[in-house]
């Protein structure tokens, strides 16, 4: 499969994704720019750059950096915080999306999402793929995370299942 053809899937999939979480998504009118998608986060416009993420020993792996044909060869450049926001990962062997913000990762050439523990258990600076899926950071806007901490009186936990079935009035 080509890589153009990697890029669409990834952009539809993603696409897919974050509407399937109640997220607004819109295309630039013109390809060619540094930034594929424009996510609108509660109120906030954010640039997203779309990567095709392949699965290498259970590490998820994206790719921070465009590549380009150029008289010389081939010409890659990473991705600046003026240029984007976050970074949409698809992996297309686990069929799962990730939503990884610039801020945290910005000028790295390479992230690595890892889906199980280390052979030698190392467990500092391990992202963990789980923190970042589309449900974790987007759905709906990381509500599960912040689930019902009520400012008039006790601190409550509530949840349905599935998330958001029902109302508390």
């Amino acid at each position: 499969m080509t890589t153009n053809r990697k890029g669409a899937i990834a952009e539809l999939a993603i696409t897919l994704a974050a509407v399937e979480l109640g997220v607004d998504v819109y295309r630039p009118v013109a390809e060619g720019g540094r930034f594929d998608l424009i996510f609108d986060l509660d109120g906030r416009l954010s640039r997203v750059q779309c990567k095709w993420a392949p699965l290498e020993d259970e590490v998820i792996v994206v790719r921070c950096y465009s590549c380009r044909r150029g008289p010389e060869g081939l010409r890659s450049r990473k991705y600046r915080g003026d240029e984007i926001d976050a970074y949409a990962a698809y992996c297309a062997d686990i069929d799962r999306c990730y939503f990884l913000r610039y801020e945290e990762f910005g000028g790295r050439r390479q992230i690595g999402l890892r889906l199980s523990h280390t052979k030698n258990n190392q467990n500092l600076r391990i992202n963990w793929a789980s923190l970042y899926e589309f449900e974790a950071t987007l759905g709906p806007f990381g509500a599960v995370a912040q689930l019902g901490e009520r400012l008039a009186g006790s601190q409550k936990v509530t949840g349905s299942s599935p998330v958001g079935s029902i109302l508390d009035v």
